[in-house]
């Protein structure tokens, strides 16, 4: 009586293993990850006790409003993109401690905004503020 041993069938190499610890390890980044940083520039808060812009408030203040198009208007005019760096060095020759205020649209380009802070920043303004206003409910 001859035996012989059978060979051990080979077990078939799947996939599924594979593809499940992906998807383990894509669901892990998803969550973990932080792809748009929305604190990267700082908000001042509008508050009843703390004008944003008056008369009576300290230092002087400059407010420059951005609109939806993406051109700033100061006193109601206008200005360049150029313009606006030379505006704010000529009150800052008047008032050295001048507070840039820079109130966006909602509907305003952040690169619109990140270029009249860099302008702002470029005149010679130490003290530059985003002030945000929501429409009450």
């Amino acid at each position: 009586m001859r035996l012989t041993s059978r060979e051990p069938a080979r077990s078939p190499i799947t996939l599924v293993p594979m593809i499940d610890v992906l998807m383990i390890m894509l669901v892990f980044f998803m969550v973990t990850s932080t792809y748009l940083d929305l604190d990267m520039i700082p908000m001042a808060e509008r508050r009843e006790e703390a004008p944003v812009a008056g008369p009576g408030g300290g230092g002087a203040r400059l407010l420059i409003r951005l609109g939806a198009d993406g051109r700033a208007h100061l006193s109601g005019q206008v200005l360049a993109p150029d313009a606006v760096g030379a505006a704010i060095a000529a009150r800052l020759a008047a008032a050295p401690d001048l507070e840039v205020i820079v109130l966006p649209s909602g509907g305003a380009d952040v690169q619109a905004l990140v270029s009249l802070m860099d302008a702002s920043v470029a005149a010679g303004a130490g003290r530059v503020r985003i002030v945000r206003l929501e429409a009450s409910p």
